[in-house]
């Protein structure tokens, strides 16, 4: 597996495996790090030679310069979503001195790791994972298996090895649910999220839960959704064609509660006076349509902030990484716009 040798590169997990060590280790170790013992230095040192490992020196040196360059891989379908993340990204990176490489993806396996083999020749040090790269197991594994840190972002209650920044989403789905039985409402429409996110199933359990302890007993109608406005204005068209159709629409983002409120005018409902629509994330977009969106406020672009924070405090070889909480739960709010209204009926 030696470089020039016709095979495949030699990553630092191969090293790992051979010393018996972590890949965070081999790093520590190539970086000069304190505090590794000199026998686990030598095997390190050991493997090194007999690969034939030649460590990303564009990375070293960036390391060692300061925060260096970061990563970020992306593919989610909402451009509202995405703007906010990356505003938060770039003002992280911005504030600790940081270059930012984006790279764009497909949410499949051979597209992640071809992605991160670009980062990675570009020279980052670490790399984020929004959703819903922060859930997929070969994009975390690829990105560990050459010794880079890595931090998921908004990846519901997913656990890995990974550094994660989350809402507590079940909780949050939880809160509108009640905030709309609160209003009146006992038929209440749902439109569930892209079913590769974690979060979205997260969503579908806190409203779910909180529906069935509802006094009296309320009713509730699930569709299918992908995050996008498309699959958002197709939900919003099923729930209101029922017999009996939703008082309330509660969509899993702002794009797909944009849609249902579209939905509702092209029927010439009037929201919220014959339909309460109500939204996730708080984006730009909740603001944008008319009437503005009743939301939970998921500060995406704080989320982004802190994980690009994460990534330069953690960076291979730092001393703090032991000292760093594998998960940052970020609170998030209820906010009250002119979506939402007790029921005409």
């Amino acid at each position: 597996m030696a470089a020039g040798s016709g095979k495949s590169v030699v990553k630092i997990s191969d090293v790992a495996r051979m010393a018996g060590v972590s890949p965070m280790t081999v790093s520590r170790v190539m970086n000069h790090a304190p505090g590794v013992k000199a026998a686990t230095r030598d095997a390190v040192m050991e493997a090194v030679e007999s690969l034939g490992y030649k460590p990303n020196a564009a990375a070293r040196s960036l390391a060692r310069a300061g925060a260096g360059r970061l990563g970020i891989l992306y593919s989610n379908p909402s451009a509202s979503y995405l703007s906010e993340f990356l505003l938060g990204a770039l003002e992280g990176a911005h504030r600790v001195g940081a270059q930012l490489v984006i790279e764009k993806c497909e949410p499949d396996p051979a597209s992640e790791r071809a992605a991160i083999a670009r980062l990675v020749a570009g020279g980052v040090i670490g790399v984020v994972l929004p959703p819903p790269h922060g859930e997929s197991w070969a994009a975390l594994a690829e990105v560990q298996a050459h010794g880079l840190k890595v931090v998921a972002v908004a990846a519901g209650r997913f656990k890995s090895d990974a550094l994660s920044v989350r809402i507590d989403d079940m909780a949050a789905a939880a809160g509108m649910t009640r905030y709309l039985l609160g209003l009146g409402h006992r038929r209440i429409g749902f439109i569930k999220g892209a079913p590769n996110q974690t979060a979205s199933a997260e969503r579908l359990i806190g409203f779910e839960t909180e529906l069935a302890m509802a006094e009296p007993a309320a009713e509730c109608l699930v569709e299918a959704g992908e995050f996008t406005y498309r699959s958002g204005f197709e939900a919003a068209e099923r729930l209101l064609s029922a017999r009996r159709p939703p008082t309330a629409i509660f969509a899993s983002n702002d794009d797909m509660a944009a849609a249902a409120i579209a939905a509702a005018h092209r029927r010439g409902l009037d929201v919220p006076g014959q339909l309460t629509v109500v939204g996730f994330d708080d984006t730009p977009l909740a603001t944008a349509v008319w009437p503005s969106l009743t939301t939970v406020r998921q500060p995406v672009a704080e989320m982004a902030e802190t994980a690009i924070r994460l990534l330069t405090e953690t960076a291979p070889g730092r001393d703090a990484d032991a000292d760093v909480p594998r998960e940052h739960l970020v609170p998030h709010s209820l906010i009250i716009r002119e979506s939402s209204a007790p029921p005409a009926e």
